[in-house]
């Protein structure tokens, strides 16, 4: 069975281009009478914008989305990383990262996603002085190509010694890093496709890889075109990307379906009704492959 979700962090407040990944990850799994699930990546609390997760479910409701079952919380689920930390730790996979950002960053080469961290810790002898200092734990990578088929993108690879580095999974402050989060969560809840931005493609074969560590499947995935400003900068919260105005919910439905490619829906009384009608007339290849400029 299809099970697909949307997992908006609470940083900021839903935007166009937050819309339109709801809207296709939405109508994809519809289509293909799966379920969608809804699940807030909280797990950066500096970051967050008090507020936001509750604001966030409100306006998917104003929008006329329906997701199955409760939604889940990444700050609710630290048993579960902790959990999928000790599976990688048995396995002889992770191991301690005293340096600071500063230090390796300062002879480090330039990788698909920043800096490509240098290895320094993998080896004990080389490790600095620890005492009183808490690690972060990172995750040695093989130096192979991952790739995979992205259902918009095509053919996307990278070999993660040589583009990523080993990569962090739990941070010295304390707080789980994105990467382990979200395999485990997808993992947790059988997520099966993921519909996301196309700027996180880059972190898609690090995510294959612990999926293949950890011995579980691997989604299908397909990477939705980024909208962005005159500038060419992706619309977020750092770029002053408007929210959502709730008293423009047909014509800002209008607008994303125009960018996937669906623009003939018809006038309706409901914005529920403008997704019914995207879910009936999805077509997941009419999507276009490259950024499109909004204003």
């Amino acid at each position: 069975m299809y099970i697909g979700r949307f997992a908006p962090s609470p940083t900021g407040l839903l935007h166009i281009g937050s819309l339109l990944t709801a809207v296709a990850s939405y109508a994809d799994a519809r289509a293909h009478q799966g379920k969608w699930l809804v699940r807030i990546e909280d797990l950066d609390p500096p970051r967050e914008m008090p507020g936001a997760a509750a604001d966030i479910l409100r306006t998917l409701e104003a929008f006329g989305f329906e997701w199955d079952g409760e939604v889940a919380y990444q700050s609710r689920r630290y048993d579960l990383y902790q959990d999928t930390l000790d599976r990688l730790k048995a396995a002889g996979l992770v191991y301690p990262c005293y340096c600071s950002r500063k230090d390796w960053q300062a002879a480090a080469t330039h990788g698909a996603d920043g800096f490509v961290y240098n290895g320094r810790c993998r080896n004990p002898q080389q490790r600095p002085d620890t005492q009183n200092k808490t690690p972060a734990w990172r995750i040695q990578v093989p130096d192979r190509v991952i790739s995979f088929s992205d259902g918009i993108v095509g053919h996307y690879a990278q070999n993660l010694a040589h583009d990523i580095g080993d990569f962090v999974l739990l941070r010295a402050d304390g707080y789980w890093a994105y990467q382990l989060a979200v395999v485990a969560d997808d993992a947790d809840q059988g997520i099966t496709h993921i519909v996301r931005g196309q700027d996180l493609l880059v972190s898609t074969p690090r995510q294959i890889y612990l999926q293949q560590c950890l011995g579980v499947p691997t989604p299908a995935y397909a990477h939705l075109p980024l909208l962005t400003n005159s500038q060419g900068q992706k619309w977020s919260k750092q770029t002053l990307a408007p929210a959502l105005d709730l008293n423009q919910k047909e014509q800002l439905l209008r607008q994303v379906l125009t960018y996937l490619n669906l623009p003939d829906a018809p006038a309706v009384n409901r914005p529920q009704e403008l997704l019914d009608w995207a879910v009936a007339h999805w077509q997941m290849d009419k999507i276009p492959k490259s950024s499109i400029i909004t204003d």
